[in-house]
């Protein structure tokens, strides 16, 4: 899992949280397994957790990770979307995209592309041919984040962000190096631009370390852990690959401030050296949500006018000059365990 790495200590270091208190465990579920787009596996890490919770965050699948042999390697077809952002961050392996609005390119070990798709827009994901012929290991996350009903209906964007932007800091004890992928962690920025105040951080906690980040009073707190096994909350509940920890509200007697606290176990698995977690936060949109497979609305007129709009054409065309998606047979690649 090489996503970007560092020399924790040549990195700026988060202090410790002045506040004492750690924010409360509400639940720990664990990621069902299924299959998307022509066939590459992922996890569902939202299954089961109520919408109002996770909000403004919408869904989110684990791709992979997965050894794929040669002609294994799967990506989408071209697909519509509406009403929210895509962000999709490679941690092994690479993907190339290309939507109708001009955006795209090359996305590989540590690099996120962050496309709002607003109004509408059409894209493709896809492994590259070289990939495809050869296959190899592939890990990802895709995480759709709602859009105020003020931007639904906004221009699309795209941003190509490259691993080397993500700001790299270092746990208080050096334990921990923190990718800060969007929002801010102690006064450091990340690079995506959000319209949903919202934090997206990657961080890899080293046997026995401990992780304790300051985080904004006013957002919610999820945990995804990617690889590895550890410890959350006060009463260090147990965690490990494929399991979601939401985070109770800021809800202390001594004013805003609670922190968020993860341990990594002393003993990690063979093929996981660490602690591999995935950090995020946002401000609640509290809007009603209306949503009908790639369209994320607030009304149900609004999702029938979305469906009309793509029927018509009118959330774009497939660039004359496109990516070919690949295809043949579908076949069920090897999940690593």
């Amino acid at each position: 899992m090489p996503a970007v790495t560092a020399d924790t200590l040549t990195l700026p270091r988060v202090p410790q949280p002045d506040s004492a208190r750690r924010r409360e465990v509400l639940s720990v579920t664990t990621a069902p397994s299924g299959f998307e787009g022509e066939g590459f596996p992922v996890r569902r890490a939202f299954a089961g957790v109520p919408p109002a919770t996770l909000d403004p965050f919408l869904h989110m699948d684990q791709m992979g990770e997965v050894d794929y042999a040669p002609g294994e390697p799967k990506g989408t077809s071209w697909h519509p979307h509406r009403g929210f952002e895509t962000v999709t961050y490679i941690i092994d392996g690479v993907f190339e995209h290309q939507d109708s609005n001009g955006g795209g390119g090359t996305i590989t070990n540590g690099d996120t592309q962050w496309m709002t798709a607003g109004a509408g827009i059409l894209h493709i994901e896809k492994p590259p041919e070289h990939l495809v012929m050869s296959g190899g290991l592939f890990h990802g996350i895709q995480l759709w984040v709602n859009l105020p009903r003020a931007n639904k209906l906004n221009p699309p964007r795209y941003q190509d962000i490259r691993g080397g932007e993500a700001a790299l800091l270092s746990s208080a004890d050096g334990g921990a190096l923190i990718r800060v992928i969007a929002g801010e962690v102690a006064g450091h920025s990340g690079p995506g631009a959000t319209f949903t105040p919202i934090t997206v951080v990657h961080a890899t906690v080293g046997p026995g370390a401990a992780l304790e980040l300051p985080w904004n009073p006013d957002f919610n707190a999820l945990a995804y852990i990617l690889a590895g096994q550890g410890a959350v909350g006060d009463d260090r509940r147990p965690v490990h690959k494929g399991q979601l920890v939401v985070f109770g509200p800021d809800r202390g007697p001594d004013g805003p401030g609670g922190r968020l606290g993860v341990t990594a176990d002393v003993k990690q698995p063979a093929d996981e050296p660490n602690l591999e977690v995935l950090l995020l936060g946002g401000r609640p949109i509290k809007e009603p949500v209306a949503h009908y497979g790639p369209f994320v609305m607030n009304t149900r007129a609004e999702l029938i006018q979305a469906v009309e709009d793509y029927q018509a054409g009118r959330l774009g065309a497939i660039p004359a000059a496109r990516m070919p998606h690949a295809s043949g047979p579908t076949k069920h690649p090897r999940r690593r365990r």
